[in-house]
């Protein structure tokens, strides 16, 4: 994405911004480049836990959603979800006079800007680096709020935005009907989601602890809905670098493989290997993946033995036991 549209607009196609009072900035990835505003007069609103954390830490002020009240301006960084982006939209809209969209043609914005030009006054446009930023004033956009928790297969509860939000996904489907009974008493679940496997996993015998780990906030929420069970503690965390504080006896999940659009197979690699580093000495990881991503060279060189155990012609479901004390 290109990440200068902000500058432009305002340097070249006559967007001014308000020289006083907040301004809200929704969902910006890391690497938006927001050094056009005044860290000061900044809320980022960033349920992402490593996204959040990295603007933090930039000195901007991160919050998980807006704050009652009114904003100067918004900024709605589009993400790939219609339903979601829409949410973003309404939201802003509801708290400032002035809504700033930026986004890539592959993640709707066009679509978006027509759809705002029949509800609002658009007061200026333009198209760069295969996106398009626009800004508006006004308009009804109270439908285009997320509504309340949908239910899904199973009673489970989901919100637009969250991975899997239409239905339980077949890769995990095909994780817990491979899992064995017996899991141990500590079982992690890295990027829990909204509690899928969690709940199916907590059923298993002997468990007593059941670590969440998500890095979306909206989908941990869901996830302390769908898992109603004493046993589980619930951690908005970036499961690359989650310290239990105590070791693991089995750690399951379908880890995320994608940042935007583009396959990131290293995402995949690092759950694998924060798993080693907090499991128990004769501790064992159970993952399920698409067929073709790469992940047994990774698993070899952070476990003493590994196995795929079930699949299909498009997943496969690989056992991982006795972490390398190297990775201790």
């Amino acid at each position: 994405m290109s990440h200068n549209r902000l500058s432009l607009a305002v340097e070249e196609h006559g967007l001014s911004l308000p020289a006083e009072g907040r301004l809200a900035v929704f969902a910006p990835r890391v690497g938006y480049d927001l050094s056009l505003l005044p860290r000061e007069r900044c809320d980022v609103i960033q349920p992402l836990k490593p996204d959040f954390d990295t603007f933090e830490a930039a000195g901007y002020a991160a919050k998980v959603a807006e704050e009652p009240g009114t904003y100067a301006a918004a900024i709605v960084v589009v993400p790939r979800a219609k339903a979601q982006a829409r949410d973003l939209i309404a939201r802003a809209a509801q708290v400032a006079d002035i809504v700033i969209v930026d986004g890539q043609k592959t993640d709707g914005v066009d679509s978006l800007y027509k759809e705002c030009r029949k509800r609002g006054e658009v007061l200026g446009s333009f198209a760069k680096a295969h996106g398009r930023l626009f800004w508006f004033s006004g308009g009804d956009f109270e439908d285009w709020r997320a509504g309340p928790a949908r239910q899904i297969d199973e009673g489970f509860e989901t919100r637009p935005g969250v991975f899997s939000a239409d239905g339980i996904d077949p890769a995990s489907q095909l994780l817990v009907a491979s899992l064995p009974n017996k899991l141990g008493r500590v079982v992690a679940d890295l990027g829990a989601g909204w509690g899928f496997l969690s709940r199916h996993v907590a059923a298993r015998d002997g468990v007593e602890v059941m670590h969440l780990v998500e890095a979306d906030h909206v989908a941990l929420e869901c996830a302390r809905t769908n898992v109603k069970d004493a046993r589980a503690q619930f951690h908005w965390s970036d499961a690359t670098n989650f310290k239990p504080g105590h070791r693991v006896d089995t750690v399951v999940m379908n880890p995320p493989f994608h940042t935007g659009r583009k396959a990131e197979p290293d995402l995949g690699k690092a759950f694998i290997l924060a798993a080693a580093k907090m499991l128990a000495p004769t501790g064992q990881l159970f993952m399920v993946a698409n067929r073709h991503l790469p992940y047994e060279a990774t698993l070899r060189e952070a476990f003493q033995q590994v196995e795929e155990v079930a699949g299909d012609t498009r997943f496969k479901v690989l056992q991982a036991q006795r972490p390398s004390r190297t990775r201790g």
